[in-house]
């Protein structure tokens, strides 16, 4: 019996183990995934409709939250500015905020919550109903079905959809600086273009591409392992949101220390 100040090593000890555990489990549901690849006979035409629900449905969602983040960056950056650098550097910060940074992590955690949390659900209801032991039973990849088109509709449509944020942030932030800033769109245009580089799209399509894999994986992880009943799966719903946000920082971090 475990007593005194050990009590607390201890706890420490099997959260750790608990942890490896958990990414080992991870791991092994990713190579699944990754085995079943050559299924395509299985997950091709399931494909198409996660693509349109996962991408195509979270198109208003991300764009709503593009425009005002662009309305913000550019009543906020005149605001910093206030005369001592020029006023067309609005146009600058706007685009580089929105590409490099804010239109791919806002749009990760927003689809987080709406994708991560629908991909647990719909799956953690599917395993304790018993749906997904009905396929294995009918000798059906549950992985090739269920959980690779999602995966793959994620790696495809995350980009797709963060690249439509990242436009509609700057068009938001040109509104602004034209309606309410005294700034005219040759100028707004000149900061666009003062310090643009290709690079900055291409470096923003590959975050939202590992956004869309870590979140589809995540959800479809936690879903897959649900056990019990209805409190099961809010608790896999809501493991499914918090780790794939953190997931989301994590990379964002990962990427502009790699690749910036």
């Amino acid at each position: 019996m475990i007593r005194g100040w050990s009590a607390p090593l201890a706890l420490v000890g099997r959260s750790a183990l608990e942890t490896a555990a958990g990414f080992g489990r991870y791991g092994q549901f990713v190579a699944a995934a990754v085995r079943s690849l050559p299924a395509t006979s299985i997950w091709a035409r399931p494909l198409v409709i996660q693509m349109a629900r996962l991408g195509v449905a979270s198109l208003p969602i991300a764009l709503f939250i593009a425009a005002f983040t662009g309305i913000v960056l550019a009543l906020q950056a005149s605001y910093t500015f206030t005369g001592a650098i020029p006023l067309y550097f609005v146009g600058v910060l706007v685009e580089k905020t929105m590409i490099l940074e804010l239109g791919p992590v806002l749009t990760g955690l927003a689809l987080a919550g709406r994708v991560g949390a629908n991909i647990a659900a719909e799956l953690g209801t599917m395993k304790v109903t018993e749906q997904i032991d009905a396929l294995e039973t009918l000798a059906y990849d549950p992985i090739a079905y269920l959980v690779v088109p999602r995966v793959l509709a994620g790696v495809i449509m995350f980009p797709a959809v963060v690249a439509f944020a990242n436009a509609m942030g700057i068009a938001a932030g040109w509104i602004t600086a034209i309606n309410l800033l005294d700034l005219s769109t040759p100028e707004f245009v000149r900061g666009l273009r003062l310090f643009f580089d290709p690079y900055d799209i291409e470096f923003s399509l590959i975050k939202a591409t590992s956004f869309g894999f870590a979140v589809t994986a995540t959800g479809s992880y936690f879903g897959f392992h649900t056990m019990g009943g209805a409190e099961a799966v809010g608790r896999s719903t809501t493991q499914a949101v918090v780790v794939g946000s953190m997931l989301i920082l994590v990379l964002d971090a990962f990427w502009a220390v790699t690749l910036l």
